[in-house]
């Protein structure tokens, strides 16, 4: 009985939860909501919260007793409860916006100095330029066609969070940009969707490629490869020596021994990855090699050098 109780939360929560954050956001912007409307809103809020401490509290109570911490319980509670998409999908929301201000002060996420990073946002940067111009044509359309006061100041917040999304969405890409480690490991991402770190021993060889898959901008094929496409674009494949686990946007896992990403300069990538600049080792002396004057004795000094 829990257990279909525990299911329905979930799905309930998928509903409920974006509207309630429609509606606090309309708050905020000062939208004058009736009193039904958040009458409903309430109840509705009401009985989430009813049905989770039903569901919750004795699987809170049951890892409290097994040892974990407060913390460790309640976050056990919470995926146990929020579907991992809706998760996944808030956390990428902040990150995106996090990015947002990166963007504004022209600094990039986690970028360390001895790493050499790779931009891949030039075939999107049109298209979100295009999409950032449709909605704010949009936006203004509706302002000068809806004559209802509260759907007026509604679609207009939630167009305005729309344009500032898309903006969010293309600072997250530029601010996040592939990087090549002094010691020849790559890390792959897009925005704040998909992050990948493949070490440098596991990197068999690497190539400029030109492709163009089909599917979304994170795929993977029956035979192990990922495709991680920009403007439907991949520049650069590399082989890797074993599979590497990897986490998609929403959640699921996976594993790949090829990987197919873009990048604006794929011959600066596989040059940084095909020489990543290791230091050399020390050269060992050889049996002929004559130690230096100075590390000798003085008995040792005195002698004369062998003659060729």
């Amino acid at each position: 009985m829990r257990a279909r109780v525990a299911r329905s939360l979930r799905v309930a929560m998928g509903a409920v939860l974006p509207g309630e954050l429609a509606l606090v956001v309309c708050l905020v912007a000062g939208v004058r909501i009736p009193g039904g409307v958040l009458l409903a809103a309430e109840a509705l809020v009401v009985g989430m919260l009813a049905l989770e401490a039903y569901v919750m509290w004795p699987l809170y109570a049951a890892r409290r007793r097994a040892g974990d911490t407060r913390r460790e319980a309640g976050l056990a509670v919470v995926r146990a409860a929020v579907p991992v998409a809706l998760r996944r999908l808030i956390v990428h929301e902040f990150r995106a916006l996090h990015s947002l201000g990166l963007w504004t002060v022209r600094r990039r996420h986690r970028v360390p100095e001895v790493a050499r990073p790779f931009s891949y946002t030039e075939p999107q940067t049109g298209i979100m330029w295009a999409f950032l111009f449709v909605s704010v044509v949009e936006t203004v359309v509706l302002a000068l066609v809806i004559p209802w006061p509260l759907v007026h100041a509604i679609l207009l917040v939630v167009d305005v969070y729309g344009i500032v999304i898309i903006l969010a969405l293309h600072a997250a890409a530029v601010t996040r940009p592939h990087l090549v480690g002094a010691d020849g490991s790559l890390r792959l991402r897009y925005g704040a969707l998909f992050d990948l770190r493949v070490p440098a021993d596991a990197i068999a060889s690497v190539r400029v490629e030109r492709r163009f898959p089909d599917g979304g901008p994170v795929r993977v094929d029956e035979d192990g490869t990922l495709d991680l496409a920009v403007g439907s674009q991949t520049t650069v494949t590399v082989e890797l020596t074993g599979p590497v686990e990897f986490v998609r946007p929403l959640g699921r896992r996976g594993s790949a021994r090829t990987l197919r990403f873009h990048a604006d300069d794929p011959r600066a990538v596989v040059a940084a990855l095909t020489a990543p600049g290791r230091a050399a080792p020390p050269a060992l002396p050889t049996e002929d090699a004559v130690p230096p004057r100075a590390s000798l004795t003085p008995e040792q000094a005195a002698q004369p050098r062998p003659r060729p």
